[in-house]
């Protein structure tokens, strides 16, 4: 969409000649300034693209490496899910070496007292412990896991999308910032030819110092404008690279250009936006997940019944026995297997309080989900009247900056031909400066809100 020169036809033909004459000059005039500030900078500079800035983004960006490492950490959970119906296994070993002395006196008054009594004990044991039934926690436990997966799947996309349309925002600002810089550069070389237009008047007798002083007034605040611009613009660039996580001052420049999809409707944007809203599927998954956990706490009030066996090993040896009835050698080793029943009866009623916290808990999570539905919906209607209200402000400003464009080239050449006046010039440019604001204005605007309404929708990442 190109809205700089070159203008429309002028209405008044006998001035058509003129007006494209002095149509040419501005446009010379503001293409030397142009490659005079930054002719050189551009050059070395690479273009950078709206789709390179968001892939450089989905690459590096902060938020979405925390997203996706606590995603993984989810999916690390997942891939041992199945650990909930494995046995569980465990060996212990131990070997003691005792000395020790000993003194006992016997039943019929006898002493017995000797040092040095040395033993050397070995044991070790292999326990194996299975839960068969446990009010089928473990069902639920594992579906919970694969929940998980999916919500930080969508956290990820959530997170994903926010970036993406932070950096739609940040870059199209960037270009509406360097539209505005066009503009100004453009009104300046019209301010230039004014200082001469005035300073010639006054050399010649018919002008007056105040015009050539606020002429010049008028030059040096849009020189003035140019560096705030320029400083609005490299602050906007480092916002954009702490974004894609790149290194600061990084050279690039981007498109100046804000192409608008205007076939976006509200029935498009409406249609299955409860499944394609990443954050109201994480709300969603939310209430899947709290049900999951009620079905956990529900099944400790179950007995829970488990598979038991064992292989224990002891050896005893000892050097020498205080008791000639004591043994110096004892060997143990064998194998036991059970069943054991374990029935929940009275815990301080810590089970049922987890129940009723878990059926809360859904409760809480379905609020949750209603709310951001409610506010989803609202956030859709004001989004899209925006976007239609900037569209139709968008079309306007259009045309009015045409008009504005034309009103400015037939009072500079009216004024060449001394039947116009310095003030009227300057109330013409003022006219045309405020038109190119409202139109750089109205352009963002519309584009954040159709980047608004695509966010919302969760399709701004396919």
């Amino acid at each position: 969409m190109t809205w700089l020169w070159p203008l429309p036809p002028l209405s008044l033909k006998k001035l058509r000649n003129q007006y494209k004459i002095v149509n040419m000059r501005l446009n010379r005039l503001c293409m030397i300034s142009g490659l005079l500030m930054t002719g050189f900078i551009a050059n070395s500079q690479k273009m950078l693209t709206l789709e390179e800035a968001v892939a450089t983004a989905l690459k590096n960006n902060f938020d979405i490496q925390v997203s996706k490492n606590d995603s993984l950490v989810a999916t690390l959970d997942y891939g041992y899910r199945y650990g909930a119906f494995v046995p569980q296994l465990n060996a212990t070993a131990g070997a003691v070496w005792n000395n020790n002395n000993q003194r006992q006196t016997l039943a019929d008054g006898t002493k017995r007292e000797q040092g040095g009594l040395r033993s050397h004990n070995v044991a070790a044991s292999l326990n194996l412990n299975w839960t068969l039934f446990d009010g089928l926690k473990m069902f639920a436990t594992i579906d919970k896991a694969g929940e998980y997966v999916k919500l930080g799947s969508l956290t990820i996309k959530n997170q994903v999308t926010n970036t993406v349309a932070a950096v739609v925002s940040n870059y199209y600002n960037i270009a509406a910032q360097k539209q505005q810089l066009k503009a100004i550069r453009e009104q300046m070389s019209v301010s230039e030819e004014r200082v001469k237009l005035a300073q010639n008047r006054l050399d010649i007798g018919v002008g007056a110092k105040p015009d050539v002083l606020q002429s010049k007034v008028d030059l040096n605040a849009q020189r003035a404008n140019i560096l705030t611009q320029e400083t609005l613009i490299t602050q906007l660039k480092e916002q954009l690279n702490q974004a894609m996580n790149v290194a600061p001052n990084t050279p690039y420049e981007v498109e100046d250009s804000i192409p608008i999809n205007h076939d976006l409707t509200l029935g498009d944007i409406q249609q299955d936006i409860e499944h394609t809203n990443p954050l109201l599927q994480v709300a969603k998954k939310n209430i899947d997940i709290s049900t999951l956990t009620l079905k956990e706490r529900k099944a400790e009030l179950l007995p829970v019944l488990s598979f038991n066996s064992a292989y224990n090993f002891s050896r005893t040896n000892n050097t020498t026995v205080i008791n000639n009835f004591s043994l110096l050698f004892n060997q143990n080793h064998g194998f036991n297997y059970g069943l054991s029943l374990t029935a929940p009866i009275l815990n301080n009623f810590n089970s049922r309080r987890l129940v009723k916290q878990a059926q809360l808990d859904i409760s809480y999570q379905q609020l949750l989900y209603d709310r951001e539905r409610s506010l989803l919906q609202l956030r859709v209607n004001n989004a899209y009247t925006a976007f239609t209200q900037q569209q139709k402000a968008l079309t306007l400003e259009e045309d009015n900056i045409l008009l504005a464009k034309e009103n400015v080239s037939i009072i500079l050449q009216t004024l060449r031909l001394g039947a116009a006046t310095i003030i009227q010039l300057r109330e013409a440019q003022q006219s045309l400066e405020n038109a190119y604001n409202r139109l750089i204005t109205a352009r963002y605007n519309t584009k954040l809100a159709e980047t608004e309404l695509r966010r919302l929708k969760g399709d701004l990442v396919q």
